[in-house]
């Protein structure tokens, strides 16, 4: 099968990222992307914060040291040149960023002086896999336990965001359609019962299949805000059946593409929908966006009730929608198409959304001709990291999302996922890092390291479950090079211990001149 191939020059991420909330109201974190690959709404943070400084390489450095050296500490300081090094070649020529080799390399006798007391800390557990890289380079400059593979829980998304990308590419999008064909004979084509049942009010009426395309952002929101949207299938639907002198349906629901069982190995849980082809808002039953929440057992089922009370609202009677398939032969009435996976994937590290890891896992299996289930998602996703290189020994993916404890990865094949991410070669990858949550700005980061010199320097993606955190990600030194981190930790006898361990290794990956 051919695979998608990183188009030449830059790709440049212009995408809504709903969820995450910045500057108190001010913006939020929705694209654009400036050159150097930042938010510019970090940097409109920065500056109601209380100016922006210096962005220039080594000279913004200086600046940041003067602010420590003088006490200041928090976001203000450091947002204006976090990821500036993402528009470095390796060999450290400008591509319209600056930072990532413009000071010389933190040694490694510097760094394990830095970090391995920070290491030792009883709050990082029993076991422990640590790396940090510098990304200009590819050059390992620490690490300790980095090849032991631990469980990685959400920074599990870090090898699923790049598997997508890389099998799909960046501008890859999922279809929700609605087809049609005449009802043979009278009876509801696809129907099972007769006549009977959901489809006894609608005998003889045509057949119209809500066709699931594995979207996992599709909404009902009245302001879709860049996601498809299932009021402009609803619409588009009904006007296309009313030229034809259509008015009633039967209605089916098509959720197979997707196969296996629908619920994650934890077993019913807030923080995923079961797992299905077809859903709107993720199968939340209230109106939040990101995060756990309560869930409908069926979401499939769901969004074709309100696919049915849309077109009801336009004149078009449905009854009760049933489940079946779409008939080859039917025809296409009308279709949305998702956000690219570009942005689907920097939402997903951005909120940890795990409905969106599973379903590009999906996706990530099919791309490859494999079983569209969380096996084969698994098999996919490990089989295109080895294709790409990513150092893989000891490594497992149960789910996409991390939720689980079956997955295992190491702190080295973490940060060079996260190399090949940022890498000017690879711009197809670059959402998996333009997506990490900023240290005190956005996503699972927002309240972490808010007070803290890793502010506006340090993106990265979180992972908790019981007994396990990690955190993996880049940051940009204090001489402006750019440095990808991976610390995992298992047996931490607490959370919130553990994460104020991980977030003081991070921000001294950040502050650490380390060159001597």
């Amino acid at each position: 099968m051919a695979r998608w191939s990183d188009p030449v020059g830059r790709y440049t991420v212009c995408a809504a990222v709903s969820g995450a909330l910045l500057a108190a109201g001010v913006v939020t974190a929705a694209g654009p992307w400036d050159s150097s690959g930042q938010r510019t709404a970090e940097r409109v943070r920065a500056v109601a914060l209380g100016g922006e400084q210096s962005t220039e390489g080594a000279a913004g450095a200086g600046a940041r040291g003067d602010a420590r050296a003088a006490g200041e500490t928090g976001p203000a300081a450091g947002a204006a040149t976090v990821l500036a090094g993402l528009g470095e070649a390796p060999d450290g020529r400008a591509e319209g960023g600056a930072g990532a080799a413009s000071g010389t390399l933190p040694t490694s006798a510097a760094l394990e002086r830095a970090l391995g007391p920070l290491l030792d800390d009883p709050a990082l557990g029993s076991r422990r896999s640590a790396a940090v890289v510098d990304v200009a380079t590819g050059r390992t400059l620490f690490e300790r336990g980095a090849g032991t593979a631990l469980l990685p829980a959400s920074t599990t998304k870090i090898a699923t965001g790049v598997a997508a990308l890389s099998a799909m590419g960046p501008d890859h999008r999922f279809t929700t359609r609605a087809v049609l064909r005449p009802a043979p004979g009278g009876a509801p084509a696809g129907s099972d019962d007769g006549g009977k049942g959901a489809g006894k009010k609608n005998k003889g009426a045509p057949e119209l299949v809500l066709v699931g395309g594995g979207d996992p952002t599709l909404t009902a929101r009245e302001k879709p805000g860049g996601w498809a949207s299932m009021r402009e299938l609803a619409s588009l639907t009904a006007a296309a059946l009313e030229r034809q002198g259509v008015d009633e349906v039967a209605l089916r629901y098509d959720a197979s593409l997707f196969k296996g069982s629908r619920i994650h190995p934890i077993g019913v849980n807030p923080n995923i929908s079961p797992v299905t082809a077809l859903m709107v808002d993720e199968g939340r039953a209230d109106d939040s966006d990101h995060g756990p929440a309560p869930r409908v057992a069926d979401p499939a089922a769901h969004a074709a009730g309100i696919f049915a009370d849309l077109l009801e609202e336009k004149g078009i009677r449905t009854g009760a929608p049933a489940p079946g398939k779409a008939a080859r032969k039917a025809d296409t009435v009308a279709q949305v198409r998702s956000a690219p996976l570009a942005a689907q994937v920097e939402r997903m590290m951005t909120n940890s959304d795990n409905d969106i890891a599973e379903a590009l896992a999906r996706h990530t299996a099919l791309s490859s001709g494999r079983e569209s289930s969380f096996a084969g998602g698994g098999e996919a996703v490990h089989a295109e990291l080895k294709r790409l290189g990513v150092p893989l020994d000891g490594a497992r993916f149960a789910d996409g999302s991390g939720l689980g404890r079956g997955d295992r990865l190491s702190a080295r094949a973490l940060t060079r996922l996260l190399t090949l991410a940022a890498d000017p070669e690879r711009p197809g990858l670059r959402p998996v890092v333009t997506g990490l949550p900023v240290a005190g700005f956005t996503g699972t980061l927002t309240e972490r390291a808010a007070d803290d010199l890793a502010a506006g320097l340090v993106r990265a993606k979180t992972g908790t479950l019981t007994g396990v955190n990690t955190l993996a990600g880049t940051a940009v030194d204090a001489e402006g090079r750019l440095l990808a981190f991976a610390f995992l930790a298992e047996g931490t006898p607490a959370k919130e211990p553990a994460e104020s361990a991980l977030d003081r290794l991070a921000a001294t990956v950040a502050a650490c001149g380390c060159r001597g």
